[in-house]
């Protein structure tokens, strides 16, 4: 299960995952955000509660990311213990801004 909250305001979205993004959970983030991001030029992805990131997620994430190289850009933060072993253990330590 994830929860996805959205905040908006001008170009700044902020988006707060809790739960968990798997397969089963992916293509709704993936949806949502393809739908809210087209004029966003700054996105920062809260994790804090967000337990554990599956393939799928990372895909999400990457996919986000390349958008947001070319309209602006892309912050993760609060990130686990855990779901950060899983970005290093990745590489995607080195591809996503970790805050």
């Amino acid at each position: 299960m994830l929860n996805i909250k959205i905040d908006k305001v001008d170009e700044k979205m902020t988006v707060a995952l809790e739960g968990r993004l798997d397969t089963t959970t992916a293509p709704e983030l993936e949806k949502k955000l393809k739908e809210e991001i087209g004029d966003v030029t700054e996105l920062i992805l809260d994790l804090s509660d967000m337990v554990y990131i599956s393939s799928a997620g990372l895909r999400v994430l990457l996919s986000s990311q390349k958008t947001m190289n070319k309209q602006g850009s892309m912050v993760v933060r609060n990130v686990s213990e855990e779901v950060l072993e899983i970005f290093e253990m990745t590489g995607f330590s080195d591809i996503l801004t970790i805050e």
